[in-house]
């Protein structure tokens, strides 16, 4: 569903799998530094949107998935990802409980695969799992004056709030009912936040070293080679599919390979495209997920690259040099203490 919000003025659509939603407004730099240092709105409305209901909903998500929701109090922001039992990545919930639902939003069409796979999974289960994405909308707020401008609005559109509220340190998501869209993002910008379009969104993303499903992982990925161990995996949980990988690289080390940040060369006109190879010395090392241009540290990117690729190698991606920041050390797990004993002579 192409956003209404695209009609605004200034308004340029951005690339697939976002092309629903704005890329930037006319000004994306303008853009960045609204939402790090005063506030801006952020369409997302192209995310998909799944409710969770019943009594049972939290120890049941809590079974099925990496993080520990059984004991979740309202109102907390969290994230959770679903694994086949190899610990392969299928979908990553960014999630809120209000006490009587959980509400989750995730990557652009994967709605309706996730809720036909929790429905099948319901059994004799107190739940209900319903796909609300042709219902309602993410917009999301950044910047230190977001909590005055969600007050804002809840004060001028009151139906804009009524769905749970998911706050985190850096940024709060909204749940809008999609024929409210236009008038939320309305009452927020009257409130003084600036809208913003996603390449803004995007390059402080990458410069938090925060990936993104299937744009900045493949169908291997695991969990340790994201960073995503802690904030969408809970380690002192009990069993679900996909723990034993967890479990296994936690303990033992060794995930095939690691996240970094590129650096790229500025002198360069282009980005590299999606999926291009991360090349040192001339051979193929891993690949490009996402890039953006920020507005202070010039032309930056996530890639996946193997696990003992040198920390302080130089790159190249498509004849663009590329320095890396390490974000997932090739040492990540290991945490097991092994003492062999030795037979006496």
């Amino acid at each position: 569903m192409t956003s209404p919000l695209l009609n605004r003025p200034g308004a340029v659509a951005a690339e697939a799998p976002d092309s629903a939603v704005a890329a930037h407004y006319g000004e994306p730099a303008q853009e960045q530094r609204a939402l790090e240092r005063a506030t801006g709105w952020v369409d997302r409305s192209n995310r998909g949107v799944v409710r969770v209901t019943g009594a049972d909903r939290l120890g049941w998500l809590h079974s099925m998935t990496s993080q520990a929701l059984e004991s979740i109090t309202p109102g907390t922001a969290t994230e959770t990802l679903r694994m086949d039992a190899k610990g392969h990545i299928h979908d990553h919930l960014f999630v809120v409980d209000d006490g009587s639902a959980l509400w989750a939003h995730v990557e652009p069409g994967t709605a309706a695969e996730l809720t036909r796979f929790l429905d099948s999974m319901r059994f004799m289960m107190r739940v209900e799992v319903t796909d609300l994405s042709e219902e309602y909308a993410v917009l999301t707020l950044l910047g230190p004056g977001r909590g005055d401008a969600v007050a804002a609005l809840a004060s001028a559109l009151p139906s804009a709030v009524e769905a749970p509220v998911r706050t985190t340190e850096h940024e709060t998501d909204l749940f809008v009912p999609r024929e409210a869209l236009e008038s939320a993002a309305g009452a927020l910008t009257a409130a003084g936040a600036r809208p913003a379009g996603l390449w803004a969104y995007e390059a402080l993303r990458i410069a938090a070293h925060s990936p993104r499903l299937f744009l900045d992982t493949d169908h291997r990925t695991i969990a340790h080679e994201t960073g995503w161990i802690g904030a969408a995996v809970h380690l002192e949980k009990g069993c679900y599919p996909g723990q034993e990988t967890v479990a296994r690289v936690h303990n033992l080390g060794r995930p095939p390979r690691r996240l970094v940040m590129l650096h790229l060369d500025g002198t360069a006109e282009r980005l590299p495209a999606r999926g291009s190879a991360i090349e040192l010395d001339g051979r193929a090392v891993g690949f490009v997920g996402s890039s953006a241009r920020h507005h202070e540290l010039g032309p930056i990117a996530l890639g996946l690259v193997k696990r003992n690729v040198p920390v302080d190698a130089e790159f190249t991606v498509e004849g663009i040099a590329a320095g890396q920041e390490v974000v997932v050390s090739p040492d990540t797990g290991a945490n097991a203490n092994i003492t062999l004993r030795r037979r006496p002579a």
